[in-house]
């Protein structure tokens, strides 16, 4: 085996041990990022986005510099600007389309599923997804609307239906979707070869898929945050009967993904089910039971859930206790990580908590000494992955990112 293979094993080894509750030969170190290459390397975070070549190199660089034991391919999450350029995408702003060329993504909230349009998405999610949800978030997807409906598409509507694409606003969409997959083909082909040559040096992938709660994907996709939240006093049966439709589309999905990519870690990032958000009670009827099942079938699969838990969620560690033991990974912002350390160590790997704050502004004995009460405590035993709050912030000064990794490298030896 050669040094890069060898290195290879050892960083997944050692984050499998964390996962299982395990003593590790040390502390692992991983962690996402998002822009700071492009501030690490001199870009700007644009340029990252539209252009393939200035990603690539500015990501290695990170990764090789900084050494995580394991890394998240950067294009599936930053080299997305020619292709929701192409498609008028409308549910985020992103460096030099909304916002300025150094700023980073802002979300776009709106309402892109009436209230009174439960029933249309209960009945057919596929047919609301392609002629209702799709036409309102890309404005190059407009067209759709025009389509008729697949499930009374059969036998003679078929070719007596083949009209509808040639109506020139149908036909001028089909050529902007085989400009954007063209488009998306260049950048999977260039993402491919990422992962390809990170594995060549050592270093293994940190995620296989994504996947979001139900209830967040009904929240934030469709139904936005002020919908969502009156839907639980104003249409709660509906709101229950659409997010258990979603945990199958969901698991199925992202099983079909992670088996694809060979990797079993799956990215769930949490949004709505915090503490600011809706109270202990709410959270246990609307949001718990559809992510805890959905975590179980990833478990099931043979996959490790790892849900980034945003925002203080102290309240529920008690209820969120209950999974099977060693089989996940909790990444937490800003609960409690030593709080959480109580009440989960025995059962979950924990992830987590060095602030934005702390990396952006902070000194480097700073982050060392926090990171070294992380290690002391929360890593206490194993089942502890050193990270940022939300991985590396855009912002974070270098110097800042060096001291946690070598912290974590020197104190976290067990």
């Amino acid at each position: 085996m050669t040094e890069a293979g060898q290195l290879l094993e050892e960083r997944k080894k050692r984050v499998f041990d964390a996962v299982q509750l395990k003593e590790p030969d040390r502390v692992p170190f991983m962690s996402m990022f998002t822009f700071f290459p492009a501030r690490y390397s001199g870009l700007t975070y644009e340029e990252l986005m539209y252009d393939y070549d200035k990603l690539y190199t500015a990501a290695k660089r990170v990764i090789v510099d900084f050494e995580p034991d394991m890394y998240s391919n950067p294009f599936g999450l930053v080299a997305l600007g020619p292709i929701m350029e192409s498609l008028d995408y409308r549910q985020l702003k992103w460096p030099g389309h909304g916002v300025s060329t150094n700023s980073t993504y802002q979300f776009v909230e709106a309402e892109h599923m009436r209230a009174d349009e439960y029933d249309a998405f209960l009945s057919d999610p596929t047919d609301f997804m392609l002629r209702v949800y799709l036409p309102r978030i890309c404005g190059a997807l407009e067209p759709l609307k025009r389509l008729p409906s697949l499930p009374a598409t059969y036998y003679i509507r078929i070719p007596l239906g083949a009209y509808v694409f040639g109506i020139p606003e149908v036909a001028e969409m089909l050529e902007t979707l085989i400009k954007a997959g063209s488009e998306g083909l260049k950048m999977l082909t260039k993402a491919r070869e990422f992962t390809r040559e990170m594995e060549e040096l050592g270093f293994p992938p940190m995620f296989g898929g994504t996947a979001y709660a139900p209830f967040d994907y009904l929240g934030d996709n469709f139904r936005g945050t002020r919908g969502i939240m009156l839907d639980m006093y104003r249409n709660p049966e509906k709101l229950l009967q659409a997010v258990e439709k979603i945990l199958a589309i969901v698991a199925d999905s992202t099983i079909e993904t992670a088996r694809r990519s060979g990797t079993p870690y799956i990215f769930m990032p949490l949004h709505k089910g915090l503490d600011g958000f809706m109270s202990l009670d709410q959270f246990k009827t609307f949001f718990w039971p559809t992510l805890r099942e959905l975590m179980i079938r990833f478990i099931d699969a043979g996959l490790i859930p790892c849900p980034l838990w945003e925002g203080d969620c102290t309240s529920r560690l008690e209820t969120i206790k209950d999974i099977p033991k060693g089989k996940a990974i909790y990444h937490f912002e800003r609960t409690d990580l030593f709080k959480a350390k109580e009440i989960l160590g025995d059962t979950v790997c924990l992830r987590g908590n060095v602030s934005p704050s702390l990396l952006n502004l902070g000194t480097p004995q700073e982050v060392a000494d926090y990171c070294k009460k992380l290690i002391d405590v929360v890593g206490k035993g194993g089942g502890f992955i050193m990270d940022g709050a939300i991985g590396v912030p855009d912002e974070a000064k270098p110097e800042n990112v060096r001291a946690m990794v070598e912290t974590t490298k020197t104190h976290g030896i067990y």
